[in-house]
Parts: structure tokens; C-alpha cells; sequence
């Protein structure tokens, strides 16, 4: 007897997608079987007790045959959630909450994951002790993501190699200001209370997202020469102090454009709070945050990120030195053409700087040492071993061949060593070797 015809394939079940994507440092952090697409940000936020009532709507592609997916979120508490219109059920454990549709979800299909949550966002300890997450201080906040900060005010897929398009909107009493990434599309008052529309259309990563609100001073200027337009917030108790900082920005900016290529964003700026508010400064994309008025060398360093780490973004966060290390690099190069200061001083420091040699910069001993001296330091030296071995016109035309390639991508270390030895004829082995991975410190060379 003959077997039997035309009978349909059987559809492989669903699996759930991982929770976690294996990164080095942190393991537990994103999610697998899903690409986000879209955050769509509701925030109404009260600054006097710091409660957050919000809606987070996830548009994303699933990469697998999903019956469960996870999103991250540290604190808060969660209320109704939907998988395009229907209610789904959440288990939650720690950071993970983990979202079973009524049914599967298809290999390729865009799905829409609506999360209600509320609560007083955390401040979150990094393993090198610095906060961030949600820093609150008095009536001012500011949401602060890197490395992983961004889960205490938004369920996400919170790993760097996740970037999306973003519309955040939030409403804060009258009288306040709430700064985001992006554009302002729309702010209207009503109530006593103001609500702010923010638009970023380009992708960004989880952790550059950013709402800083307070009594700041906003401000907007064309850029130098029909450049980009220049969008700054800066809080009152610092205005003055901030001005002379603020004038340097197209410059910088039409310097930067020179240097490393086209720039990536609709629009830049910055924005300045006071002292206290944060520990540090962060490139959150094409609006940095800076704790108040600081140096030239720092204002350029984070508006350089703004090509390397908020456009090139690392694809993990073993590869952060392609963020600090250009910046980094960047604060040199600045001093060497509009300073004086020629960039071989700048290293010649560093490599006397025994902090700079603690650990190869590719490869941070843990998670507490990703923003530590030689990811820096020894980063910047990476780079100028690379341009004395190639020449300038090699180097230059290198930098801004990789902003390009990679633009609003994620790159690798391997990705550089490999776009690097591609334009040279030199073999760079020894280079990366040596000044990369080595745990020796090698002569300074030229």
C-alpha cells in the first residue's frame, strides 16, 4: 500500500526566548527571540513624591517562534499588560518579567506589548559603586542608563545591541520642564500640569535614553554654519556659569563633522544640571547630561560619543572602549588642532599614568572595571599607536569610514581590528597585541 499524500507540515511549537543575552558582564540583561522596534513612552511623574504612573508600548519583530518572552524591569509594579490587545499573564522573578501570549507569536511577526506599571523608580548601584537608574534629588530627577539604569523606568529589552526608535511623553506639574532625547513634537498644559512630547527617530540603545526634569532654562540655536540645531537645558543655579561652555558647542560640533564625519543626529545639545544631581557626565544620545558647568575637554569628549557609542554603539559591553576610547581620544585631538597642544603630550601622560596599565582595555576584568582607567586611557593610546602606524591620512579617512559603515549600528572589537587592517597595508597583529589585549606595557614608540 502506497503511504500517504499532500498532508500539511506539522508548525514546530513555540519556544520562549532567552532570558538574557550572554553578555560577558552582564549576562541576565535583554532578552532573546525579539527585536525591538519601537518604545512608546506614557510617563505622568509627581516630583514631590517621585511616584511614576506610566504605559510603555513595545512594538518589536519576533526572531523565533515565541510562546513566552521576557523584558526587563528592576522595581516598580506592574499592572495590566496586553500582546496586541489581549491580556497576557506575567510571572515575575527579580528583573525579569516574563510575558506568555494567548498564543504563539510567529517567526517574523511585529507584535505590540502594552505594560502599565507605577511606582518610585530605584536608584541603582553599579558593581563600581556609582548610582544610576532614576536619581532623584529634591524636585529635580534625571534618568541616568549606563550600564543597565535604564530598567528602573522602563520594561525593555535593555542590552546595548537592542537599539529602537523612541516617542516618550511626560507630563510634570506646571512650571517644570521635562527633557528627553530627540525632538520636541508637541507640549501643552492643562490642569496645572504640563505634558512634553519627545520624538527619536534614529535608533538608540536603552541605556542613552534619558528624562531629566526641573526648573530648567531651555534654549534653541542654528548651528554653526546651517549645522545641525542645537537644543540646551540648563538648570538656573548654573546658567551663568554654564554660558561660556554653551558657546563652544558649534564649534565643537563643525570640528567634529571635519574630524570624524558626517553627524549622525537630528539635532544636539546638551544638558547641564546642578552639582549633586549625578556623579558624572553621560552621552545620552545627542543631548548629553552633565552634574553642572565642567571643562572644554569634557564637553567634547561626550559630544564625540555622540559618533562613537551613541551612533556605533557597542555589541557588547566588553567592547565599551570603542566608546571611551575615541572620546577620549577625541579630547586630545581637540587640544591638538584648536589648542596646541599636540596629541603625543596627551599620551605621553597617559602612558605614565599607572592606572592606565591595571588591564587590557578590551578585556575588563569584571563588570565593576568597564569604566575604568585603561578602557579609557589605554584606549585613546590604542588609537594613537594605530594612527603613528598607518599616518594620518590612512588614520582620518579610517575614523570616518568606520562612523560611516557602522552608523546607528552595533560594532565589535573584532569588528575594528578587522575594518582597520582592511584599509592598511601594514599587518596591525602586533599592534592589537601589544597595546589591545597585552598585559605587559610596551615601549611608547614615536
Amino acid at each position: 500500500m502506497g503511504g500517504l499524500t499532500g498532508c500539511a507540515e506539522r508548525e514546530e511549537p513555540g519556544a520562549p526566548g532567552s532570558a538574557g543575552l550572554g553578555d560577558p558582564y552582564f549576562p541576565h540583561l535583554g532578552n532573546g527571540g525579539y527585536d525591538v522596534t519601537h518604545y512608546g513612552l506614557t510617563l505622568d511623574y509627581d516630583p514631590a513624591t517621585g511616584r511614576l504612573d506610566a504605559d510603555a508600548e513595545i512594538t518589536a519583530r519576533a526572531t523565533q517562534r515565541l510562546s513566552a518572552f521576557n523584558l526587563d524591569l528592576a522595581g516598580l509594579t506592574v499592572g495590566r499588560v496586553t500582546i496586541d490587545g489581549e491580556r497576557a499573564r506575567v510571572r515575575r522573578t527579580d528583573e525579569e518579567l516574563t510575558l506568555l501570549p494567548r498564543s504563539d507569536i510567529g517567526r517574523g511577526d511585529t507584535f505590540r506589548t502594552v505594560v502599565r506599571y507605577s511606582g518610585v523608580p530605584r536608584t541603582l548601584t553599579d558593581a563600581d559603586r556609582t548610582r544610576e537608574g532614576w536619581l532623584r534629588s529634591g524636585r529635580r530627577s534625571v534618568a541616568l542608563g549606563q550600564p543597565t539604569g535604564s530598567m528602573a523606568w522602563f520594561p525593555g529589552n535593555h542590552h546595548p545591541s537592542d537599539k529602537a526608535a523612541y516617542d516618550i511623553r511626560i507630563t510634570v506639574p506646571q512650571g517644570q520642564q521635562a527633557i528627553s532625547n530627540g525632538e520636541l513634537t508637541s507640549e501643552r498644559t492643562a490642569g496645572g500640569r504640563t505634558t512634553f512630547g519627545w520624538h527619536c527617530a534614529e535608533p538608540m540603545a536603552s541605556y542613552l535614553a534619558t528624562v531629566a526634569v526641573g526648573p530648567y532654562r531651555t534654549g534653541t540655536s542654528p548651528g554653526s554654519d546651517g549645522g545641525v540645531p542645537v537644543h540646551t537645558a540648563v538648570d538656573p543655579a548654573v546658567a551663568a556659569d554654564s554660558a561660556p561652555l554653551l558657546a563652544k558647542i558649534p564649534a565643537i560640533m563643525k570640528w567634529g563633522e571635519k574630524t570624524f564625519g558626517p553627524y549622525p543626529f537630528s539635532s544636539t545639545g546638551v544638558i547641564i544640571g546642578r552639582p549633586g544631581d549625578a556623579d558624572y557626565a553621560l552621552e545620552t544620545q545627542n543631548r548629553p547630561f552633565l552634574p553642572g558647568p565642567t571643562s572644554t575637554a569634557i564637553l567634547v569628549h561626550e559630544l564625540a560619543h555622540q559618533w562613537f557609542g551613541d551612533s556605533v554603539t557597542p555589541k557588547s559591553w566588553q567592547d565599551i572602549w570603542l566608546n571611551e576610547g575615541f572620546a577620549e581620544y577625541a579630547a586630545w585631538l581637540w587640544a591638538e588642532d584648536m589648542e596646541g597642544v599636540p596629541a603625543r603630550s596627551a599620551f605621553r601622560r597617559a602612558y605614565g599614568n599607572a592606572e592606565n596599565w591595571a588591564f587590557a582595555p578590551a578585556e575588563p576584568p569584571s563588570a565593576a572595571d568597564i569604566s575604568g582607567r585603561p578602557v579609557y586611557g589605554r584606549g585613546a593610546m590604542v588609537l594613537h599607536q594605530l594612527r603613528l602606524a598607518v599616518g594620518d591620512d590612512t588614520f582620518f579617512a579610517l575614523v570616518r569610514g568606520w562612523t560611516r559603515a557602522y552608523r546607528h549600528g552595533n560594532a565589535s572589537t573584532a569588528d575594528f581590528t578587522a575594518f582597520a587592517q582592511k584599509r592598511t597595508e601594514r599587518d596591525l597583529t602586533a599592534l592589537w597585541d601589544d597595546w589591545l589585549y597585552g598585559s605587559e606595557r610596551p615601549p611608547p614608540g614615536a
